[in-house]
């Protein structure tokens, strides 16, 4: 490593602010920086962000040698319902397969409620004549003609890009992705996604949707991504980009552009697994599982970590519509610092779900905000200091977000400002905590065992009031708390996820080995073109293959790790032991199916080190400031940087960053590590 590439940049878009990390690898530091986002042009924001830290560094664009991007671009068109006109063409006879869905009421207990809104309509859908199988036989075949009268159709219609599903392609992802490829030579520029190269599972909706999902966003992504290159290409900057995805890892922008629905979810990923890897070797994952907390200025996400490694689920959603891929398992939980505080028609005080965002944002923004928020109430309540909100650059207007309590107050019987802002920081955390218990009831995981890892420019604040109202007892806050998602993304290795159908009933001994080890030679050789085609930073791969199985007849699987050198036999007996630990139960009679094998392949790129913490506790008398907790109290107040890795400060206490303030709660008490990581434990006073 020389100066000619010695920084890394990790970045995250967000609703109201974009976050920036950038490691200079030879002096081994981390600098933070918070750029208001551009909504109308993220890309803009970016520039901005890296030209600052440039500045700052006095650095050169030249010597930046990666830029990692996270966005949540993809995911706000999508349940803005701001995407691009889609035509979905599927086999004969299967037009509506939008329409029809899975057939299911959204709720058992309320008939009267409608159905989510097909993404693409009826008369949007074509048909053709070709069809495969389950076997993979090809049973009919578009022909020429076919492919030129449906391409005649669809520059009629004006189409901006096309999804491509035929029946069965997950078991012979060739005919699909050879009349895909047909279509988009008649189309010149349009762009045309095969379902089976995206995803190759069965579920024909769901892979329909995932296809359509992927067209719906491709053109404005691509745009996107045009316009960033475009930025960084006039500052200089040669670095090589990479975006963030939604299993937590990274793509080249290759992949990205051709891929884009991987996307989608990737901001909240980041975060969950930088707490994993920050907090590996500091806790017994054997014993204690994290809650990672994120809350930002529009939403608050909860993700958990069980045995040291962030969740995957397989299924997700995204706003209506099912998410068949592998995500980083993150469920929204309630409101961010930007959410609206308002009252319903029965006069009750409610909290989100619609925020200020960035533009205009909360009133204290002095942006022409008229409706009360979360930040709002921090600063009514005295937690946040209006002339040092982000290290002073972004003061906030006090008496304005004090009106506009009082307004919301009005109809609740309060007269004083701060109170009304302790009432919504009250629903808002209640909330919050009751959705974090559904969450870990259902995991089977017990609230005592947990600890809190919180983040997001507002995760901290609050995270004590929830850690409270939840019953947890520890709360961790990371070095730098507001950018941590872009920490993720700057230490987050290449990755992505493959998977191949098996439909295979082992029922004696050696069954389906045979199978089994062709299907993992060709995931194999798949995976590794793909990472061969990932840039030269990637260093080494590792690959991991896990099974998808079930006792026959189950509508649901376990995913059964497969390490390298098993057998089938030993794979159905992990997959007896793991039904057995969930249900208390192992059917020894019947056999087992294997649905799917999956392989997940991790390019490695050279690591960033996180620096140590080398501030020492000052012993000095702080400055105090009123702050409303129960009743007004004169708090303590110190920097971060003044929390050394001495004995532990009791609270109550407010704790200030650039990024973010922490509150300390009575009863709880705040301690930093070697490495800056702030514990903060209730009834630990010493």
């Amino acid at each position: 490593m020389t100066d000619d590439n010695r920084y890394r940049i990790g970045i995250d878009v967000g609703g109201t602010f974009t976050d920036f990390v950038m490691a200079d690898r030879r002096t081994k530091r981390l600098i933070f920086h918070k750029e208001p986002s551009v909504p109308q042009n993220p890309a803009q924001a970016i520039a901005r962000g890296i030209a600052t830290l440039l500045e700052q560094e006095g650095a050169r664009p030249d010597q930046i040698e990666v830029i990692t991007h996270g966005t949540t671009l993809g995911l706000n068109a999508i349940i803005q319902e701001r995407g691009c006109r889609v035509a979905l063409v599927v086999s004969a006879g299967n037009r509506d397969v939008m329409e029809l869905a899975r057939g299911r009421l959204p709720s058992s207990y309320n008939f009267r409620l409608g159905r989510e809104k097909a993404l693409v309509g009826r008369r949007d859908v074509f048909e053709v004549n070709s069809r495969m199988l389950s076997n993979g036989e090809m049973l009919r075949s578009t022909d020429v003609a076919e492919l030129d009268t449906l391409a005649a159709r669809l520059r009629i219609g004006r189409y901006d890009a096309v999804a491509v599903m035929l029946l069965n392609s997950y078991v012979d992802p060739g005919p699909e992705a050879a009349l895909a490829n047909a279509l988009s030579e008649r189309l010149d520029c349009v762009p045309v996604t095969a379902s089976a190269q995206v995803w190759p599972e069965v579920k024909e909706y769901e892979r329909a949707l995932i296809a359509v999902l992927n067209a719906y966003i491709h053109p404005l992504m691509a745009a996107y991504f045009d316009r960033l290159s475009a930025y960084l290409a006039e500052m200089g900057v040669t670095a090589a980009l990479y975006i963030t995805s939604n299993n937590g890892g990274t793509m080249s922008l290759v992949t990205a552009r051709a891929r884009p629905v991987d996307t989608i979810l990737s901001g909240p990923a980041s975060g969950v697994s930088a707490a994993a890897r920050l907090l590996h070797g500091r806790i017994d994952p054997a014993k204690t599982h994290l809650l990672s907390f994120d809350m930002g200025g529009t939403s608050s996400d909860v993700s958990s970590i069980i045995g040291g490694m962030p969740q995957i689920a397989q299924n997700s959603r995204v706003g209506d519509y099912p998410l068949m891929l592998p995500v980083v398992s993150v469920s929204a939980v309630g409101a961010g610092g930007g959410s609206i505080g308002w009252r319903d028609a029965q006069g009750v005080l409610k909290v989100g779900p619609h925020s200020a965002g960035a533009s205009p944002g909360p009133v204290s923004y002095g942006r022409g905000g008229t409706e009360t928020t979360i930040t709002d109430a921090l600063v009514a309540m005295g937690v946040l200091h209006p002339d040092r909100f982000l290290d002073g650059r972004m003061p906030l207007d006090k008496a304005a977000a004090e009106a506009a309590l009082l307004r919301v107050g009005s109809g609740l019987g309060l007269a004083d400002a701060a109170a009304v802002g302790r009432a919504i920081c009250r629903v808002a955390t209640v909330r919050m905590a009751t959705e974090i218990t559904k969450l870990l009831a259902q995991k089977g995981l017990d609230v005592r065992d947990a600890m809190l890892v919180a983040f997001g420019g507002a995760g901290p604040t609050t995270a004590l009031m929830l850690a409270e109202e939840a019953g947890i007892g520890t709360v961790i806050v990371p070095p730098s708390p507001g950018t941590f998602c872009a920490l993720g993304a700057l230490l987050a290795d290449v990755q992505r996820d493959f998977v191949r159908p098996c439909r295979l009933t082992m029922a004696a001994p050696g069954d389906g080995q045979a199978a089994i080890d062709i299907i993992i030679a060709e995931l194999l050789d798949t995976a590794r073109t793909w990472i061969g085609g990932e840039g030269a930073l990637v260093r080494k791969s590792e690959f991991q293959v896990t099974a998808d199985m079930r006792y026959p007849g189950q509508s649901f699987e376990f995913r059964i790790p497969l390490p390298e050198g098993a057998s089938a036999e030993d794979l159905v007996d992990a997959f007896h032991t793991e039904h057995q630990r969930v249900y208390g139960f192992r059917q020894m009679s019947g056999g087992v199916e294997l649905v799917n094998l999956r392989m997940s392949v991790t390019g490695r790129l050279e690591p960033v080190t996180l620096p140590e913490h080398s501030d020492t506790a000052t012993t000095g008398a702080p400055e105090t400031r009123r702050v409303l907790l129960h009743d007004w109290v004169e708090v303590p107040v110190l920097s971060r940087t003044e929390i050394g890795a001495g004995p532990a400060r009791p609270g109550p206490l407010v704790i200030e960053q650039p990024d973010t303030t922490t509150l300390v709660l009575p009863g709880w008490s705040a301690q930093a590590d070697e490495a800056g990581i702030l514990w903060l434990r209730r009834g630990v006073t010493a």
